[in-house]
C-alpha cells in the first residue's frame, strides 16, 4: 500500500460520498419513471485507466460495481480535452454498454493538463427506437433491430454540445423529449462526478488521490482474496436452465464449473449452451472479468462478507472461461436486448455453485426473475403517445441461513424501485387493479422462500402496446436447497377468471384489446431446509398474514389450523407420515428434463456443436431438440446419429 491504512480508509469513505453526490443528482433530475423512481442507473468513479474505484451503496443499479471502461474509452477518436464528454450505447464497441438502451457515459476530470481520474455512469432509456416500443424483445433476432447504437463519441467537445449527434439520437427513438431529459441528467451527474474529484485532489493532493485510488483497488482485491481463502478448495459445478432459448424454443442451459483454488477463483462456463437466435445472448466480448458475468459473485462476496469494498479489484481473483459463440459470448451481429434474463439466470448459477462451496452460509434460489413492464398507448388527457414505465414484477429472496426470504422484491433484484401507482397512472392510460404479495408462492422450508408480487392492470387506449420483458420462470422453478422446495413458477395471464382467460406464459410482447386485464405474477423465492421442521407458531403467523393458505399449510408443511388455531396433536401426526427432506429440488420440471437430457445428452450435444461453423449452432441445437422430442431413444443416441447435420 502507498496510502496509510488511516488516509485510505477516509479516502474511500470520500469517493463514495461522491459517488452518492453524482447518483443523487441523475436520480434528481432524470425524467423518466424507470430513471427517477426505478432508479435503473448507475455511477462509477473511475481512476485514469478507466476502473471502476468507488459506486453508490444506496441508490441505483447494483451490477456493475467492478465495471471496466477501459476499452471503451480508447475507442473515442482524437484523445480527450478539457471539458468533453463521451458516451456509447452500441454492446458490441468495448463491451460497456450491455444492450442498446444503456447508454454509458464519462468525463476525463484534468489537473494541470493530465487525466486524473473519470467520472461514468449509465441510465437505461425506456425507448431507442428499433422494431417493438421500448426496444427489447425475445423476438429479434439480430442487434441492428434493437434500436439506435452509438459507438463511443463525444456529445460534448471542450463543452459545446454536438447538436448533429443529439439530432441523430432524437430523431431515431420514440419519445425524444424523455431520452434527452434523462441525458442531461447524466451529463449533470459526471459534472458532478468532476467537481467532486477536483475537491478530493485538493484535499488530499493529486499524488496521494491518485495512490489512494490505485490502493483502493489493492484493498477490494484483498478483501475478496480474503472470502476465497475461507472457502474449502475445490471444484462446484452447477447447471441451471431459461425457460426458452427463443420464442416458443427449447430449454437454455448455463453450465458452470467454479474452482477455488486457494485465493482465486475459475468460473469455466465450458458446456454453456451456444449464442441463441433471439435476443438472450450476454456481449462480453470474452472479457475475463466481465460485469455482467460477476453481478451473482459480487452477491455472494457481501453475502460472506458484508463490508466488502466492491470495486474493480474486486474482480482480480475471479477468471471467467467464456466459449467464443456461446450465449455468454456471442459473435456480432446476434441480438443482446434480453441479456437481462439470461443475467438473472447466471446469478442463479453462480449461487448455485458457491452455495455447495458454503451451504451453512449462503441462501437458496431467489426468484430470478424480474419482468419490466411498459406500456406504449395514447395519453387521451394529452393527446401524445407516452411510453411508460409501469412496474418491475420482481419475485422473492431465497430462504436464508438465518430467516426466511424477503418477501416481493428479494435478494439480486431487490434494487429496482416500487413504481407509486399514482405517478404510473399519471402519466399513462392505465388503471392498477391489484398490486401486492401472492399467497402460497414462497418456496416452503425450515426457511421459507420470499413470495411473489402480483400487477394487475388494465387499460382504455384503443392501440396499446404492453412489453413485458425478461418473462422467464413459468417452466423452470427458481430451486431449493438442503431439502427446502423450489418456489412457485411465475405466470403471465390476459383476463384471468373471464370465459376468454389465456395463458402468455413467457410471451413478452402484448397488444390487449380495451378493457382486458393483464395479470403478472412473479416467481417466488426457493426454500431453504426441510418444511416439515419449520416452527408451527411460524407457520401459523404466515397464514395469520395471508401468505399461506389453510390447505398449503397442511400440504407443504404439514401443519394443520383449525378455526384459527394450530391443532398440534394433528400437526405431530401428519408430520410423522412425512419421510425427511435433504438436499436439492429444482422442481418436477427440472427433473423431468434432465431425465432425458442427462450429462451423456449434453456431452454429445457439445460434441455435435464442436463441429460446425458458430452460426450453425443454434440452429443445430433446434433439429437435435426437435429430434429427441420425436423420438423414444435415449437423447444421446438420438443426437449421435444426428451429428452430420450442418456440416459442409
Amino acid at each position: 500500500m502507498r496510502t496509510d491504512p488511516v488516509t485510505l480508509q477516509v479516502l474511500r469513505n470520500h469517493c463514495r460520498a461522491a459517488a452518492e453526490s453524482m447518483a443523487t443528482t441523475l436520480y434528481r433530475t432524470a425524467h423518466s419513471t424507470f430513471v427517477k423512481e426505478t432508479e435503473d442507473f448507475t455511477i462509477q468513479l473511475l481512476d485514469k485507466h478507466g476502473k471502476t474505484c468507488a459506486v453508490p451503496l444506496d441508490l441505483g443499479a447494483t451490477w456493475y460495481p467492478g465495471v471496466d471502461y477501459e476499452a471503451a474509452i480508447g475507442l473515442v477518436p482524437g484523445g480527450y480535452q478539457p471539458g468533453d464528454i463521451a458516451m456509447t450505447s452500441d454492446p458490441y464497441s468495448g463491451y460497456l454498454s450491455t444492450h442498446s438502451p444503456d447508454t454509458n457515459m464519462w468525463k476525463p476530470v484534468f489537473h494541470e493538463g493530465e487525466i486524473i481520474a473519470f467520472a461514468g455512469g449509465h441510465i437505461h432509456n425506456v425507448d431507442v427506437g428499433g422494431a417493438v416500443p421500448a426496444s427489447l424483445s425475445r423476438t429479434l433476432t439480430e442487434v441492428h433491430q434493437e434500436g439506435l447504437r452509438i459507438p463511443p463519441s463525444k456529445l460534448y467537445r471542450q463543452g459545446v454540445l454536438d447538436e448533429t449527434l443529439l439530432r441523430t439520437i432524437t430523431t431515431n427513438v420514440r419519445v425524444p423529449e424523455q431520452n434527452w431529459g434523462d441525458l442531461k441528467a447524466l451529463v449533470a451527474a459526471v459534472n458532478t462526478g468532476e467537481r467532486r474529484i477536483l475537491e478530493l485532489a485538493r484535499r488530499f493532493g493529486v499524488e496521494t488521490l491518485q495512490d489512494g485510488l490505485a490502493d483502493l483497488l489493492d484493498y477490494g482485491e484483498a478483501q475478496a482474496r480474503a472470502v476465497l481463502a475461507g472457502l474449502p478448495d475445490g471444484t462446484y459445478r452447477f447447471a441451471d436452465y431459461c425457460d426458452e432459448d427463443g420464442v416458443g424454443g427449447d430449454p437454455l442451459r448455463l453450465k458452470l464449473a467454479l474452482r477455488i483454488q486457494g485465493d482465486s477463483a475459475e468460473l469455466d462456463f465450458t458446456g454453456t449452451d451456444p449464442q441463441t437466435l433471439c435476443s438472450m445472448n450476454v456481449p462480453t466480448g470474452g472479457h475475463p472479468r466481465h460485469s455482467l458475468i460477476l453481478v451473482g459473485v459480487y452477491y455472494v462476496l457481501s453475502a460472506l462478507s458484508p463490508k466488502i469494498t466492491l470495486n474493480f479489484g474486486t474482480t482480480r481473483p475471479f477468471t471467467c472461461i467464456l466459449p467464443e459463440g456461446s450465449v455468454v459470448n456471442p459473435a456480432h451481429p446476434a441480438a443482446v436486448g434480453m441479456r437481462s434474463l439470461t443475467c438473472a439466470r447466471l446469478r442463479s448459477l453462480v449461487f448455485g455453485a458457491f452455495a455447495q462451496a458454503a451451504p451453512e452460509r449462503l441462501p437458496a434460489a431467489p426468484a430470478g426473475s424480474s419482468s419490466i413492464i411498459n406500456l406504449a398507448a395514447e395519453n387521451r388527457r394529452t393527446g401524445r403517445r407516452v411510453i411508460s414505465a409501469i412496474a418491475p414484477i420482481v419475485g422473492g429472496g431465497g430462504g436464508m441461513p438465518h430467516r426466511d426470504g424477503t418477501d416481493g422484491s428479494g435478494a439480486d433484484a431487490a434494487y429496482l424501485k416500487n413504481s407509486p401507482i399514482e405517478i404510473t397512472e399519471s402519466e399513462a392510460p392505465i388503471r392498477i387493479l391489484r398490486y401486492g404479495l401472492m399467497p402460497d408462492t414462497g418456496g416452503p422450508g425450515a426457511h421459507r422462500g420470499g413470495l411473489a408480487t402480483v400487477l394487475e392492470f388494465t387499460t382504455d387506449a384503443p392501440d396499446a402496446t404492453v412489453t413485458a420483458r425478461n418473462r422467464d420462470r413459468s417452466i423452470f422453478q427458481p430451486w431449493g436447497i438442503l431439502g427446502g422446495r423450489p418456489g412457485a413458477a411465475s405466470s403471465f395471464t390476459l383476463n384471468p377468471g373471464a370465459p376468454n382467460e389465456h395463458d402468455l406464459r413467457n410471451t413478452d410482447l402484448l397488444n390487449p384489446a380495451p378493457g382486458d386485464v393483464v395479470r403478472i405474477v412473479s416467481p417466488g423465492g426457493g426454500g431453504r431446509g426441510d418444511p416439515m421442521t419449520r416452527r408451527p407458531e411460524a407457520v401459523l403467523r404466515d397464514w395469520q398474514a395471508g401468505r399461506v393458505s389453510t390447505a398449503a399449510a397442511a400440504r407443504d408443511y404439514g401443519v394443520v389450523i383449525r378455526n384459527g388455531a394450530l391443532d398440534l396433536p394433528a400437526t405431530e401426526a401428519m408430520r410423522a407420515q412425512q419421510a425427511p427432506r435433504e438436499g436439492f429440488d429444482g422442481g418436477p420440471n427440472r427433473t423431468a428434463h434432465e431425465a432425458r437430457w442427462n450429462a451423456d445428452a449434453y456431452a454429445a450435444l457439445g460434441e455435435a456443436m464442436a463441429e460446425v461453423p458458430t452460426a450453425w449452432r443454434g440452429r443445430l441445437k433446434r433439429h437435435l431438440f426437435a429430434q429427441v422430442r420425436a423420438s423414444t431413444d435415449p437423447a444421446a443416441e438420438v443426437i449421435r446419429r444426428e451429428k452430420g447435420f450442418g456440416k459442409g
